[in-house]
Parts: structure tokens; C-alpha cells; sequence
């Protein structure tokens, strides 16, 4: 596996290092933002993590910019993870386009379950349901009526 990381923050660095160093997994890591769409161009990521603060230029704004070279033909589509440092990006982290996010502090058992899930093609959340746990939660109470909408069902 080959994971881009982009943060300027080392402890985040080594938490993720010490998560998924292995002779199987690359790791590049980018401390500037402005240059990971550059990382993505010349070696793709099976997965990409993104702090949510990089310098100048933050995990949300990259999100975004590296969905929109993906929707222009310019970069192929990457799952993304996003580091969040409250609840309160949870919102931003949506909107960005992120596959997934962890608010922090980060720990080996949540980052791996993250990357895990998306890298197979989901999503990962905390702070509010995933569009998968909302959907099975749906499916999961299709077949329960309650009692006059068994009536009705019954006539």
C-alpha cells in the first residue's frame, strides 16, 4: 500500500508511521500543501491523509482541490482521510469531500479501521453517521411498521 501523508506536525507523522510502517507500505509524506496535488501526480496513493491544518494551505482546501483536478481529468480520484481537531470540522471535512475523517487525538486502532474501510471502497466518520450506517439504519427499519400502518397494510 502507498499512503501520502500531508501534515507539518510530527507527532501526527510518527502516530501514522507507527501505525502502518511495514516493508509492504510506502509512505511520502508531504509538509507543504500546496504541493500534494504534485505528490498525487507523480505516484498515486492507494490512500491519502491529510491533517486538517498543513501549513498554509489546510486538509480541507486540499481536499477540494485535489477532487477538482480528479473532476477536470487532471489527477485520478484518491480516497482521502481527513485528521480533524474538533467535532466542529466535522462539517468542513463533508463538505471537502473527504472520504473519511478522525478527530483527534489519533490512536493505531481508529486509524487503521479508517484507512481500512476506506481504501475498500468506504467511508469513515466520527462525530456523525456515515452515508453507509444511515442507509443500512434505513434498510435495517424498512420492515418494521407499526401497528396502524400494519392495520392499514392488512386491509
Amino acid at each position: 500500500m502507498h499512503i501520502l501523508i500531508a501534515t507539518d506536525a510530527q507527532w501526527v507523522l510518527n502516530e501514522i508511521q507507527a501505525v502502518f510502517g511495514s516493508p509492504s507500505t510506502t509512505i511520502q509524506v508531504v509538509t507543504n500543501g500546496r504541493l500534494v496535488a504534485a505528490a498525487v501526480a507523480e505516484h498515486t496513493p492507494d490512500i491519502a491523509i491529510l491533517d486538517l491544518q498543513v501549513g498554509s494551505m489546510g486538509g480541507m482546501a486540499i481536499t477540494m482541490d485535489l477532487r477538482l483536478d480528479y473532476s477536470s481529468g487532471a489527477l485520478p480520484e484518491i480516497p482521502i482521510l481527513m485528521l480533524l481537531d474538533r467535532e466542529a470540522d466535522v462539517h468542513m471535512a463533508r463538505r471537502s469531500g473527504a472520504n473519511g475523517w478522525i478527530i483527534k487525538p489519533l490512536d493505531a486502532l481508529r486509524l487503521r479501521k479508517a484507512v481500512n474501510a476506506i481504501v475498500a471502497g468506504g467511508c469513515y466518520a466520527e462525530g456523525i453517521p456515515t452515508p453507509d450506517a444511515i442507509v443500512e439504519d434505513v434498510t435495517a427499519t424498512d420492515d418494521i411498521a407499526t401497528e396502524p400502518e400494519a392495520e392499514l397494510l392488512n386491509q
